[in-house]
């Protein structure tokens, strides 16, 4: 049977490739798009689409908020979180939301395809591809263990400086501090520089004075 499919984002640009996406399989069928949450509100109703595309910031408020009260609304209903701010508290928000999925923006189109052919056949089964690297992040209480380069660099950043500034400061390429920030990133659970740094501030890996943004 083909999956019906909702799709929620404010750029239209993103919807029309993930109308291709869903498209070009055979499974899916899109049956609207929505650019706000009275809109995804209104064709909820309307559709009841098997499963709903969601990004987390809407311009008339939150899509997780409106993951929740969808999830009550309609307990069948698949759900998939696409979101640019992939750390783990908007993974662990999702998953507190009734998400049955969550993807990164930057995950290839062939992701989020899957993660709906999920979200339809088992809609209250959360799944994520970092979720188990997540789960070892907020449960050890010694948090990520960062290499002596690694925290050089997150001081750094701390202090506000920025790859060029880094590389010089370090005498490294800048190809290699940008390994070193990615890598941070994955072992703090963050999606941008503010987020790693507000997790490190909380982990106790930068001093209270430091700047953080």
């Amino acid at each position: 049977m083909t999956i019906s499919v909702l799709l929620v984002d404010d750029h239209e640009l993103i919807r029309q490739g993930l109308r291709r996406s869903f498209e070009r399989d055979g499974d899916f069928e899109v049956v609207g798009e929505a650019g706000s949450v009275a809109d995804a509100e209104r064709l909820l109703r309307i559709t009841r689409p098997d499963v709903v595309v969601l990004d987390v910031r809407l311009p008339d408020g939150s899509g997780l908020k409106l993951a929740a009260s969808a999830r009550e609304r309609y307990p069948q209903l698949g759900i998939v979180i696409l979101t640019m701010y992939a750390g783990d508290e908007q993974l662990f928000a999702a998953l507190e939301a009734g998400a049955s999925a969550f993807v990164p923006k930057n995950a290839p189109s062939d992701d989020v395809v899957a993660a709906a052919r999920h979200a339809a056949t088992t809609p209250q089964a959360f799944t994520a591809k970092d979720l188990a690297d997540a789960m070892k992040r907020k449960l050890s209480p010694s948090g990520p263990q960062l290499s002596p380069r690694e925290r050089e660099v997150l001081q750094l950043l701390a202090d506000g400086l920025g790859v060029a500034q880094i590389s010089r400061r370090l005498f490294i390429s800048e190809s290699t501090t940008k390994t070193h920030i990615s890598k941070l990133y994955e072992k703090l659970g963050a999606g941008n520089r503010a987020q790693a740094l507000m997790t490190a501030l909380k982990l106790g890996l930068l001093r209270q004075s430091d700047p953080t943004v």
